[in-house]
């Protein structure tokens, strides 16, 4: 897989660069549903295809992803949770 196919595959199902596991496989799912070939009212059947491709692609590299566990990312990821870790002891803030 190329970084191309990578950015490729996200323009197709139109998700941005940042995205988590859910959301691609709900975009995934909505896309199929509009192109299938057999049920899907905007029947395309190359559409379907490259959908299906693009999604094998993105759940590959998301499979290989390796977690971030750092308290730096968890923070990023969490920022109602850096908020109270900043301002829990303030007596003002934090309410004590």
């Amino acid at each position: 897989m190329t970084y191309e196919e990578l950015t490729r595959s996200l323009a197709i199902l139109g998700l941005p660069e940042r995205v988590t596991l859910g959301e691609i496989k709900q975009r995934y799912r909505c896309l199929v549903k509009e192109s299938h070939p057999d049920t899907g009212k905007d029947a395309d059947p190359d559409s379907f295809r490259k959908i299906h491709a693009a999604y094998r692609i993105l759940m590959k590299y998301a499979d290989a992803y390796k977690i971030n566990c750092s308290e730096e990312e968890f923070y990023e990821q969490n920022p109602e949770e850096r908020l109270r870790k900043q301002f829990l002891d303030d007596p003002i803030w934090g309410g004590q």
